[in-house]
């Protein structure tokens, strides 16, 4: 397989990982949040504060995945040695 091929379905793969985990943790987190309103309505306020801080943590790893997933395929260090590597391959 090629290199810069196996670099896209890397960097595909670790992205569906990626949101899929930071998708689930998202809807615990409000299912959390919701039932703990309405077991005590008075706390919606802190309630609500703790979810927006731990949702913008969750979302934080989804944009580390995707900051990572962008390195690969447009800035890889690996990717001059790759084309030598195929220069020589084909030679």
């Amino acid at each position: 397989m090629n290199f810069f091929t196996m670099c896209i379905l890397g960097a595909t793969i670790g992205m569906a990982i990626g949101t899929l985990g930071t998708g689930l943790a998202h809807g615990l987190a409000v299912k959390s949040s919701v039932e703990g309103v309405s077991r005590n309505p008075g706390a919606s306020g802190k309630i609500l504060t703790t979810m927006m801080i731990g949702l913008a943590m969750i979302e934080s790893l989804a944009i580390y995945v995707l900051v990572v997933c962008l390195i690969v395929l447009f800035a890889n260090p690996y990717k001059e040695f790759a084309m030598k590597l195929a220069e020589t391959v084909t030679k």
